[in-house]
């Protein structure tokens, strides 16, 4: 019987990266996707963070009710409301960036955190932090936020956009033992960024490896 996946997304594009991701590696699952993009722009322009992620909430339990195997929140930014519906649905529900934290403690103590949104800075530090604390390890996090790179990117300016993050990267990369690129709209530029001194982390490929996990291991009895 085909694994049924629920996607929350509050980017459009990831949609469509997603829907081609889940094609090529993991075509026997069968997916569907929930979009509000109005959640990280509330969150952008400062609307409180309470009632953004009562809203994300709502959205995991209308997916929830869709009856799925598997939830997967692709927002880093809103990420802290899924500890939250955890407690109210079921189903298991990744967060995008866990893989990823776990991975990048795995890879050093002084991990660079490179950001476009500003609203993803905290909920991202704070992960990496848990990841930290369930290792055991004593991290440091150099964080860098380019909002001019997200604003180019939502013009449709993804030259100005990559260009910004390349310089940013470059520059962070001497000072830690790996970059983490902290949102999925990020994760392309991990090839153009392979021959700096470091690891650098993006959270879709991990993410995959993790829902392909969660697709083909045996039901619980």
């Amino acid at each position: 019987m085909k694994k049924r996946i629920a996607f929350v997304h509050t980017v459009g594009f990831l949609v469509d990266d997603f829907r081609a991701r889940m094609r090529a590696e993991i075509p026997e699952a069968d997916c569907f996707h929930i979009l509000n993009e109005s959640l990280l722009q509330d969150l952008l322009r400062g609307a409180p963070q309470a009632l953004v992620y009562r809203r994300v909430v709502e959205q995991i339990v209308l997916a929830a009710e869709a009856q799925p195997d598997l939830i997967v929140v692709t927002c880093s930014s809103t990420s802290p409301a899924v500890d939250i519906a955890r407690r109210l649905v079921p189903q298991p529900i990744l967060k995008i960036d866990d893989p990823m934290a776990a991975e990048a403690v795995r890879n050093g103590l002084r991990i660079g955190l490179l950001c476009t949104a500003t609203s993803t800075v905290e909920p991202s530090s704070s992960l990496l932090r848990a990841h930290a604390a369930a290792q055991g390890r004593d991290i440091s996090i150099t964080t860098v936020v380019r909002p001019e790179a997200y604003q180019a990117l939502m013009a449709g300016d993804r030259a100005r956009h990559d260009a910004i993050l390349t310089e940013a990267a470059t520059s962070l990369a001497g000072e830690v033992d790996v970059l983490v690129l902290a949102q999925a709209s990020l994760a392309h530029l991990r090839e153009t960024l392979a021959a700096l001194p470091c690891p650098v982390l993006a959270s879709p490929p991990l993410l995959m490896q993790e829902i392909e996990y969660a697709v083909n291991r045996k039901p619980r009895t």
